[in-house]
């Protein structure tokens, strides 16, 4: 465990990391991202090389601040922590490979949501072609590269797709959503928001030709969103 906090302030910030990354899962199942055991919610503990997930196969409805995982940043459990005696999420590597290589990313998210998955199993970046996209990601959501669960690929991928990118949120060839943020809640808002861009643009799609947004506009809608709508996080986003 790598921090410049003392002990004390450490185990504060695992304690309020567990309740929040807890009490996000259920913003998942409200907003219909996920189907049965899917999905999940990661956040990084403020300053320690350390990050909080779900354990694997738990119903939701289940899920509580003291069965959350805590993992180091190789996504190794922290033995003889609470949660310790389940299985993290199999999503675990690739979330510990996010923190790795993307230090100011506080929060992952995956979920399972259909029109964000129906893209992905096109391998289509959805098109900016509505304000709200533009604000919030600031132009088309991009796809990442095929890659199966089990290792860090699908980390790499995340990686790779986003570095450089303004989007928050990436589709997984045939497999799904993942987003980032500076936090888990905001990592969360991202999800959200893919979905309900994947699911209007679809359908904006399936009734006509869609209007493409200039890239100046889309320029200037992301940097009033991102820099003026709002001083902080929570009154951004």
């Amino acid at each position: 465990m790598s921090t410049t906090e003392d002990p004390y302030s450490v185990e504060a910030a695992i304690s309020a990391t567990r309740d929040d990354v807890s009490r996000l899962h259920a913003e998942l199942v409200r907003n219909d991202l996920v189907v049965w055991t899917g999905g999940n919610v990661s956040g990084r503990v403020p300053g320690a090389d350390l990050f909080v997930i779900k354990p694997s196969g738990v119903s939701y409805d289940d899920l509580a601040p003291e069965n959350m995982i805590l993992c180091d940043l190789d996504g190794k459990v922290v033995p003889g922590t609470p949660g310790s005696d389940r299985s993290p999420s199999s999503d675990t590597a690739a979330h510990a490979y996010v923190y790795r290589h993307m230090p100011d990313v506080g929060g992952v998210v995956h979920t399972h949501s259909t029109y964000a998955v129906a893209w992905a199993a096109r391998g289509e970046e959805i098109p900016c072609v509505i304000t709200g996209m533009a604000d919030e990601f600031g132009g088309p959501i991009p796809v990442g590269p095929f890659a199966v669960i089990g290792d860090d690929s699908i980390g790499r991928g995340i990686v790779e797709t986003l570095t450089g990118h303004r989007s928050r949120a990436v589709l997984m060839q045939n497999h799904g959503p993942f987003t980032i943020g500076v936090s888990a809640k905001d990592a969360v808002k991202a999800a959200v928001m893919c979905e309900d861009a994947a699911r209007t643009v679809h359908i904006a799609r399936e009734a006509g030709p869609l209007i493409p947004i200039p890239q100046d506009k889309i320029d200037a809608l992301y940097g009033r969103y991102q820099n003026v709508y709002g001083q902080n996080e929570d009154d951004r986003r």
